[in-house]
């Protein structure tokens, strides 16, 4: 992360992922936004992918920045972040029109979606087309869904992994398994889980479920680990 004083503004350059990951930046990103006089500015041209939590963590940041009167924007980005914000309906939330920004920059141009691009050509303003935005629409709400639940099932994977030193394949399975067998939604399932990091515990017969689902994984993981080989006998 580099930053340059930009008068009453902060120009941060970000650079390789924006992944779950990228929420250790939030404390430093916090400062710097204090330090400014009106905002930060954010370029991500370097940012080769970025996903729902990295995209979590740009509207967290611009949440705080409401907090203290000022703004985040976007003064340019690569492909991978422009696609996002665009397929989530966000990109306008990092517009070019707070305090201290000045003209329009070529990245505040919309990028449209592969899905957009797909149907074009198929009819604007047709039938087909109409069908074709409902479900852009229906992809994009399942999306902005995903942005909400995905850290928390990231997180929950993450505390089966340390709490019982299983792989991330292993932990994913325990959750779905667990999800199923108790009918609960895999979501829900999650923060329950997360929950117990404050001393919450977990209703009994999830608890039975998880239990199950954690010693079936242990038991496939050793078995792969450790495959049986047939006796050789010692030749005469």
């Amino acid at each position: 992360m580099d930053v340059a004083p930009d008068g009453d503004r902060m120009t941060v350059t970000l650079w390789g992922e924006l992944d779950l990951g990228s929420r250790r930046l939030l404390p430093d990103l916090h400062d710097i936004l204090t330090l400014s006089g009106s905002g930060i500015d954010l370029r991500l041209d370097a940012i080769g992918f970025c996903d729902c939590s990295g995209l979590n963590m740009l509207l967290d940041l611009r949440m705080r920045a409401l907090d203290q009167g000022k703004t985040v924007t976007l003064r340019s980005s690569g492909l991978a972040v422009e696609r996002l914000l665009c397929l989530t309906g966000t990109r306008e939330l990092f517009s070019d029109s707070g305090p201290g920004a000045g003209g329009t920059t070529p990245s505040a141009a919309r990028i449209a979606s592969p899905r957009e691009e797909a149907v074009r050509p198929a009819g604007f303003g047709t039938a087909p087309r109409e069908g074709a935005d409902q479900e852009l629409r229906t992809e994009v709400a399942q999306l902005r869904r995903a942005m909400q639940t995905r850290p928390t099932i990231d997180l929950a994977r993450g505390i089966l992994m340390a709490s019982f030193g299983l792989s991330p394949e292993a932990a994913w399975s325990v959750l779905v398994r667990t999800s199923q067998n108790t009918n609960t939604k895999l979501h829900d399932l999650a923060q329950d889980l997360v929950s117990t990091v404050h001393g919450t515990e977990l209703p009994e017969q999830v608890q039975q479920q998880l239990a199950a689902a954690v010693a079936s994984a242990s038991v496939l993981s050793q078995s792969a680990a450790c495959p049986v080989s047939g006796t050789v006998e010692d030749g005469a």
